[in-house]
């Protein structure tokens, strides 16, 4: 019985750790007044799908193109694998 409980509990925090990193949770702020006039290829964040016009608080410029982010945790997803968010 010991032994079936103690797999069970190390069954739990393998699938536990495994899980992906949990995503940012946004809230509605006042857009960042030393963005204001950068112009962005993107109308939406790649990563989160939230407005870039509203909310832009970073920029990556990515193959020559300005892309924006409404945090620094997307634009930090976004520079780990940017080929997977750029859309074509």
């Amino acid at each position: 019985m010991k032994i079936f409980f103690g797999m069970l509990m190390l069954s739990v925090s393998v699938i536990a750790c495994t899980q992906e990193t949990p995503k940012v949770k946004h809230v509605k702020m006042k857009p960042a007044a030393n963005m204001k006039g950068i112009s962005v290829i993107n109308a939406e964040d790649p990563l989160c799908h939230m407005k870039t016009a509203e909310f832009l608080k970073d920029t990556a410029v990515y193959q020559h193109k300005v892309y924006g982010f409404c945090s620094d945790h997307c634009k930090s997803e976004f520079k780990k694998n940017p080929a997977r968010y750029v859309q074509n």
